[in-house]
């Protein structure tokens, strides 16, 4: 039977080639080093045959007229996408110093800035989608702080550095879970901004419509936002300028209604962002599961 120690050490080793990649080359610019871990990442999403095989039956789902050669270029775009982020996410101080590379657009910030100057909560409702961090990092500029809905990674070491980098973009980061749930409404009547990634799969949540198949789908945002009579804001980082610079938007507050109503409006407006840049998205998700 293999020690406990030893089993620690195995988990540690897995992630060895990701921890080199995040932390090599310090003395680079740091565009070069989130380059070079997106290439990193897109080389691996080549060569390994289960996420290859899981994007590939994602991609095919949503587009099944794309010739597999264009697919394939797509799962490496993303990878490269998704390197970059991990990367900007794991230097998170240090990339919200990059005041330059965010261009602010859309309603929803003035209605955000609305709603907290009156003592409101407000919900920041994304996805998996260009950088996320972004828009904290944008909402850090202008004097504000958003925290963060956050599932706990399995590996206590990879836990540890990347939660590290994730409570950089703003406080408090709020497990999921019953405790981290009942946290979040004290933030919420508070006064304070919340941001949530609402395009995993929910395994108790209603099946609607997500890039034209029904997914498994929570509503606790929206539940959140009604019973609370709060703003629930869709916002977005969207890669511009070959990878090194963002278009931050802020959507209009989706109208209240019902919980499923304005879920699906959220559902329909990533929707769009991700048919307008698909390799932005994270397609590993496995969001169409048990639907």
């Amino acid at each position: 039977m293999i020690s406990t120690s030893i089993k620690s050490l195995l988990s540690h080793a897995r992630y060895f080639p990701l921890w080199s990649a995040l932390t090599a080359m310090r003395w680079r610019a740091f565009d070069v080093r989130s380059r070079a871990l997106g290439t990193t990442v897109a080389t691996v999403l080549r060569w390994f045959p289960l996420a290859r095989r899981r994007f590939d039956r994602e991609a095919r789902r949503v587009f099944p007229d794309m010739p597999r050669k264009e697919r394939l270029k797509l799962g490496q775009e993303m990878g490269r996408h998704m390197g970059r982020t991990l990367f900007e996410i794991y230097h998170d101080a240090e990339f919200q110093t990059h005041h330059h590379k965010f261009h602010v657009s859309g309603p929803g910030l003035d209605a955000l800035k609305e709603a907290h100057a009156a003592g409101k909560g407000v919900i920041i409702v994304s996805g998996h989608f260009g950088q996320w961090e972004a828009i904290r990092s944008v909402l850090k500029m202008q004097g504000l702080e958003s925290g963060a809905v956050y599932r706990p990674q399995k590996n206590r070491h990879y836990e540890r550095r990347i939660r590290a980098g994730i409570e950089a973009g703003g406080m408090p980061i709020l497990a999921t879970g019953r405790v981290g749930t009942m946290a979040l409404v004290r933030h919420l009547r508070s006064g304070g901004i919340i941001s949530i990634l609402l395009d995993e799969k929910y395994s108790e949540g209603v099946r609607l419509p997500f890039l034209g198949h029904d997914a498994l789908t929570s509503l606790s945002a929206a539940q959140l936002a009604l019973k609370y009579d709060i703003p629930m804001i869709p916002a977005y980082g969207i890669r511009i300028e070959d990878g090194n610079a963002f278009q931050v938007e802020f959507q209009p507050p989706i109208p209240h209604s019902d919980a499923e109503t304005m879920t699906r409006a959220f559902n329909d407006s990533l929707s769009e962002k991700i048919m307008a840049n698909p390799e932005q998205w994270y397609w590993l998700l496995k969001r169409w599961d048990g639907a």
